[in-house]
């Protein structure tokens, strides 16, 4: 079985014992805290007493209640009293043991029992235990404890009993069939579950050192020379250390359970408030250091700055004496090209004037050619019958189109106007005339209504082209002129009608 080391404590199947250096006189996590010796030496005994209590209650049996006990002062070796309450630890203790030895028990009946044990001892009225919050918390504790003591213990949790070791001395011995005898020494055994000598002797050495006090006891004579415990291998040593041990829980009276309950109460207060003010102060410190480390890169990044300015001022400086020099250069290289450039301008200004002379002489040539030419044109076309050809038609913009279109409307305007006093004149004439001549005047006004209807037609066509096309420059002459044409047409085809 390899080796588990746990909290410093190492146990295997071969040596369950724990070392001199963590055992007393040495300090324990107790002794460490504040906690005396003695007042961690009753608490002991009253742990180690409510599990062999419980243990009846329960009906363990001895081994459980045995291992329970052992597993109790192990525990407190490597853990303080005042970090965690004895009674929940001895609960735990109990459950644990029994689960060990096959023999388990519900944690609800292990709290009863511890319940029933304290109400007792306190001489109060015995009442059960209501499943309420604080009984909920406490089997909660319980549950957290037993895993605690598992990772403490390193789940070592295996103890080697001497029970079996007595009877087989006791035959050795030849003293089996005294019952009294070997009551007495399995009584001195179980009382000695309530020290630490599990944890520094050998099982061996525990039942010799037993049976040794047990025939002192009641004056039964042993073989003395040589001793005959140096059979089974014990020392005497121990065997002294075990007896007075064992008699000392007979003369040793410890305090009552609320007296050492109030002192780790107190010394537990004061473990808490220290341990505030050690947070506190290092929280100071903690925040002092901040300002420091603070202040010290804000004095570093100033430092870092005030460099960087000065090296990017430099930098500047160097850059705009450059950038002056080159635009030194350049105005010097521009100047120097300007008074060369003057000259070639002045030569190319005159080149130009001596073009522009020679192309307008040619053009006045070309111009009066062509004008002679066109002349001679139209006086061919005169004197020739020949029909005149078409000319090509010109693309006119829609500004020249609008106007010509509005110059045809004022001709027509004027003629129809024209038209219709001429009419009147003409009717005056013809009232007079000869019927022969009323069918001919009759034929004539039909003709030239006709023509004005198809004038006006042409007009409407028109200017519903030019409505369309261009409703919003439509005026209100434009209007009134094609209401008169309207008008006049439809007057026109009255009077044809009656005649």
């Amino acid at each position: 079985m390899p080796e588990s080391t746990y909290g410093s404590v190492i146990l295997t199947l071969g040596n369950v014992l724990l070392p001199n250096e963590k055992l007393y006189p040495n300090p324990t996590p107790s002794m460490q805290e504040g906690l005396s010796w003695d007042i961690e030496y009753d608490l002991r005994l009253l742990g180690c007493e409510l599990i062999q209590t419980a243990g009846l209650l329960l009906k363990l049996p001895q081994t459980a209640v045995a291992t329970g006990q052992v597993l109790f002062h192990r525990y407190f070796y490597s853990s303080s009293f005042i970090k965690r309450p004895m009674e929940i630890i001895a609960m735990a203790c109990t459950n644990l043991a029994a689960k060990i030895e096959e023999n388990a028990r519900r944690v609800r009946d292990v709290i009863n029992v511890f319940n029933h044990i304290k109400q007792v001892r306190a001489g109060k009225t015995i009442r059960p235990l209501l499943i309420d919050q604080n009984y909920i918390d406490k089997k909660l504790e319980v549950i957290k404890s037993e895993r605690r003591i598992l990772k403490e213990l390193g789940f070592c949790v295996y103890v080697k009993h001497p029970h079996k070791m007595i009877t087989m001395y006791l035959k050795v011995l030849e003293k089996e069939r005294e019952r009294k005898f070997v009551q007495t020494a399995w009584n001195y055994m179980n009382d000695s579950l309530r020290t630490d000598i599990f944890l520094r002797f050998t099982p061996e050495s525990i039942a010799c050192a037993c049976i040794d006090l047990a025939a002192r006891n009641l004056q039964i004579p042993l073989p003395k020379s040589p001793s005959w415990f140096v059979i089974f291998g014990a020392k005497e040593d121990e065997i002294r250390y075990i007896m007075i041990a064992i008699l000392r829980l007979y003369k040793h009276r410890p305090k009552p359970f609320d007296d050492l309950e109030k002192i780790v109460n107190s010394l537990r207060d004061k473990i808490q408030d220290e341990r505030k003010k050690l947070r506190e102060t290092h929280l100071n410190e903690q925040i002092i250091k901040q300002h420091q480390i603070s202040d010290s890169t804000s004095a570093s990044m100033s430092t870092t700055v005030i460099s960087m300015q000065s090296t990017i001022l430099q930098d500047d400086a160097s850059m705009a004496m450059t950038t002056h020099t080159e635009t030194m250069k350049t105005i010097l290289t521009t100047v120097k090209t300007s008074n060369g450039d003057k000259a070639d301008n002045v030569t190319k200004i005159k080149s130009h004037r001596n073009i522009d002379e020679d192309s307008s002489r040619e053009s006045t040539v070309n111009d009066h050619y062509r004008s002679s030419s066109r002349s001679s044109r139209k006086r061919s076309s005169r004197s020739s019958r020949s029909p005149i050809p078409q000319k090509k038609k010109k693309y006119r913009s829609p500004s020249k189109s609008r106007k010509q279109k509005d110059k045809r409307r004022l001709r027509n305007r004027s003629r129809s106007s024209n038209g219709r006093k001429k009419d009147k004149k003409r009717r005056s004439r013809t009232s007079t005339v000869s019927p022969d001549n009323n069918y001919l005047n009759n034929q004539d006004k039909r003709h030239k209504s006709h023509r004005t209807a198809s004038i006006l037609s042409t007009k409407d066509t028109n200017n519903t082209k030019h409505h369309h096309h261009h409703h919003r420059h439509q005026s209100l002459e434009e209007k009134q002129t094609s209401q008169n044409g309207y008008l006049t047409s439809h007057y026109h085809k009255k009077s044809s009608y009656r005649n």
